[in-house]
């Protein structure tokens, strides 16, 4: 993968990690009820979920490109046009990010599980990595090792993004909690959604 076009899914990674969802109301309600510490495991529970969602959608890529090359180029375009869709409905989302705080007994391995359970149960993570991968492949190079690099990729950054969250949780819960605040947010990131779409829409013109 050449470098320029991983540091264009950096950029992309970190936008679709810092998007509010459920791994986000997840960390943040972690933060407000039990600090960063013991939220940890609630951590590698959320990015073990996004992992099989990235080795179920690289399995289908790769398929995908060993039948039709055709086919692979329309779910690029489509997922292209599926991020702008999605910049659009964050934009118009007005909705508050309420956080809610769980029981104070749960052990750090019923945390880990619960993270996990909520990511694998999220299938617009799927739809999303489905429409997103495509978008840095080359299929005519390997497919596996590109996948692998995206697939890290987004783990670190979804595991330092959810860090993040859970400490200014703890720390600024009651402003994370404001709907005038979401509303804000909701249209930064669908800004930078539609962004994406537009470039890499615009790329392949």
């Amino acid at each position: 993968m050449d470098l320029h076009v991983w540091f264009a899914y950096v950029a992309t990674a970190i936008v679709f990690s810092l998007a509010p969802g459920s791994g986000t109301v997840n960390s943040i309600s972690n933060g407000l009820s039990y600090g960063t510490r013991k939220s940890l495991g609630a951590i590698v529970g959320l990015q073990i979920g996004l992992a099989v969602h990235i080795v179920l959608v690289g399995a289908g890529i790769g398929a995908l490109v060993a039948q039709s090359a055709l086919a692979f180029s329309i779910i690029k375009w489509v997922g292209a046009a599926y991020l702008v869709w999605l910049g659009i409905q964050k934009w118009r989302d007005h909705s508050s990010l309420t956080a809610q705080g769980g029981d104070h007994d749960l052990s750090g391995w019923s945390l880990l599980r619960k993270a996990i359970l909520i990511n694998l149960a999220n299938p617009k993570s799927i739809v999303f990595l489905v429409a997103l991968f495509p978008q840095f492949i080359d299929p005519t190079k390997d497919q596996v090792m590109q996948i692998l690099v995206l697939g890290v990729t987004t783990v670190v950054i979804d595991a330092i993004v959810m860090f993040g969250y859970t400490s200014l949780a703890s720390q600024m819960g009651r402003f994370i909690r404001s709907e005038r605040i979401m509303g804000k947010i909701n249209k930064v990131f669908g800004s930078m959604f539609m962004g994406c779409g537009a470039l890499l829409a615009a790329a392949k013109a």
